[in-house]
């Protein structure tokens, strides 16, 4: 059985940092949680790996396409995934991931009895905790078995830590 990585953004707001672009390397699908504001980013995301997206508050003027709604519905790798920018329009009887955005600040839940992972990313341009830019991170069987799901710290605090490391992870 493979395992698959999706990788998780959320509120980059016209600006996709080198770090950002390096820790997407190698994944099979990004889901991006809304306030992308930017046309050529959400290029640029697509070309990396595929993209499913909703929108944000401040995506109102861009038009990216039919599959880009307030609330994105789709399935993968046997899991049910809702994505909105706003956590409380997600339907947890309906999903068994659900990605939401807005508040800047990354967490990764489990909801619903433990049936529903919920996951923020945070925002890796304009971050509001401490931790600084990060994103989300989920490794998921080809069954709907989800084996991981982490948030990403893109910057360490301290110089000498590496990039990219694991700060906390609630499905290890």
């Amino acid at each position: 059985m493979a395992t698959h990585r999706i990788d998780v953004v959320s509120d980059t707001h016209g600006y996709l940092s080198e770090e950002l672009v390096a820790a997407l390397a190698g994944t099979e699908l990004i889901v991006h949680a809304g306030d992308l504001c930017s046309r050529d980013d959400y290029n640029t995301l697509k070309a990396i790996a595929p993209l499913r997206m909703c929108l944000g508050n401040n995506d109102w003027n861009y038009d990216y396409g039919p599959d880009v709604k307030k609330l994105v519905r789709f399935s993968k790798w046997g899991l049910r995934f809702q994505v909105c920018h706003y956590r409380e329009r997600i339907d947890l009887a309906t999903c068994d991931v659900a990605i939401c955005g807005h508040t800047h600040r990354p967490f990764v839940e489990k909801a619903r009895h433990g049936r529903v992972l919920v996951m923020n990313p945070g925002s890796t341009t304009f971050p509001r905790t401490e931790q600084g830019p990060t994103i989300g991170r989920l490794m998921v069987g080809d069954h709907g078995d989800v084996e991981s799901a982490v948030i990403v710290e893109l910057e360490p605090k301290d110089p000498g830590e590496g990039k990219g490391r694991r700060r906390w992870a609630f499905w290890d």
